[in-house]
């Protein structure tokens, strides 16, 4: 048992996680190490069996609530190593035991057999779409090529030349899986001749080797909804690769990635920016040119604006996705401190500062009284 991962660790989860987060959770884990993705990985195999070993329990609430309480040394198993397994039901007498255990691990068995060769969804497939700011902000059309397996034109997806078909395999008669049995332990594995297809091809197709599938490349008009960001994704159903025995296509994930902007930052649906302005506009106001996505935008800047000081202009930020809404353009100014000045200029500055009642200065002056409060 010291050799044993913590089941909510094996799943990924917390242990206040709900039913429906265990069950989204082994699924997904599921799908990364199952043997029939992984032919004759053998650390697949492992992860996979301690992964149902695991959602066998916390899937249901008497098993889990004892693994809460007890752990593995759950006093209902008994002092039998070998049944009366609370957690995982590994009875090893009869069909109803270790076959069923190994039936739901490895696909073993006519049960195992029949899922094997039955109906699966195809592969999922993922596409990298780089868009621009503005494209992202206002939505646009793509088109994209991408490649995936499809089944073989020549052959059908058979993968044996036209005219010969595929022959049910003779070392595991069709299941894909080989068993052997050693005392009361019975072990399975994928069929080192058919690969747990369950077939053999002796004459292959030409066009495929015997694959019964061909890489082809695809083209697909997107339409890009404004309002999308990074790491946004878009599916589109059944583009994936095809099922196999019948099975459904997979989906199509196109991964936004957007390109950052010389000028503008995104902060949700709203923009973000800096202006500078200059020292006698932050003094006197200004009517200022703000951009925009769309063009240019006049902005009255209040008399005495300070360094930093935020403003807003509603309805100039980013689409939001499938709404008639937007978010806001927000803009900083930056006070531009004058550099390079000719003695006229520097003269009227220091006319200026002689002639201040130090009123113009409210954070100096707060400053200055309370240094004098700390000496007084």
């Amino acid at each position: 048992m010291a050799d044993k991962r913590d089941y909510y660790e094996v799943l990924g989860v917390q242990k206040n996680a709900t039913d429906d987060e265990i069950k989204r959770a082994y699924r997904r884990k599921a799908k990364e190490c199952h043997p029939d993705l992984h032919p004759g990985d053998k650390d697949a195999e492992e992860r996979f069996k301690e992964l149902n070993e695991a959602n066998e329990v916390l899937s249901d609430p008497d098993k889990r609530a004892r693994y809460d309480q007890f752990g593995f040394d759950d006093p209902m198993a008994g002092g039998n190593p070998f049944g009366g397994n609370p957690f995982g039901g590994m009875d090893f007498g009869g069909m109803g035991g270790m076959g069923d255990i190994l039936d739901q691990l490895f696909g073993g068995g006519m049960g195992g057999a029949a899922r094997r060769n039955g109906p699966r969804q195809g592969n999922d497939l993922r596409y990298d779409l780089h868009l621009t700011f503005e494209e992202a902000a206002r939505g646009c059309k793509k088109k994209i090529e991408f490649y995936r397996s499809e089944n073989c034109t020549t052959c059908h997806g058979t993968g044996a030349k036209p005219g010969t078909q595929p022959q049910t395999c003779p070392t595991c008669r069709g299941s894909g899986q080989v068993r052997s049995n050693a005392g009361f332990m019975t072990t399975v594995r994928t069929c080192p001749n058919c690969g747990g297809s369950g077939k053999i091809v002796s004459e292959k197709c030409p066009s495929c080797g015997g694959a019964g599938r061909t890489r082809n490349r695809r083209t697909l008009e997107l339409n890009v909804p404004a309002g999308v960001d990074t790491d946004i994704s878009l599916i589109k159903r059944g583009e994936g690769e095809p099922g196999v025995n019948g099975g459904p296509n997979g989906d199509l994930y196109i991964h936004i990635v957007v390109r950052p902007h010389k000028v503008f930052k995104r902060d949700g649906y709203n923009l973000r920016l800096e202006v500078p302005i200059s020292f006698t506009q932050a003094a006197l106001g200004a009517e200022i040119d703000i951009p925009t996505l769309d063009g240019t935008v006049k902005y009255a800047i209040p008399e005495g604006t300070q360094n930093d000081a935020e403003f807003r202009i509603k309805g100039h930020g980013i689409q939001q996705m499938n709404s008639s809404g937007k978010g806001d353009l927000i803009f900083r100014v930056r006070v531009e401190i004058p550099r390079r000045l000719n003695d006229k200029q520097r003269e009227l500055l220091r006319q200026f500062d002689e002639n201040s009642t130090g009123k113009e200065y409210e954070q100096r002056k707060s400053f200055f009284d309370k240094v004098k409060d700390i000496f007084n």
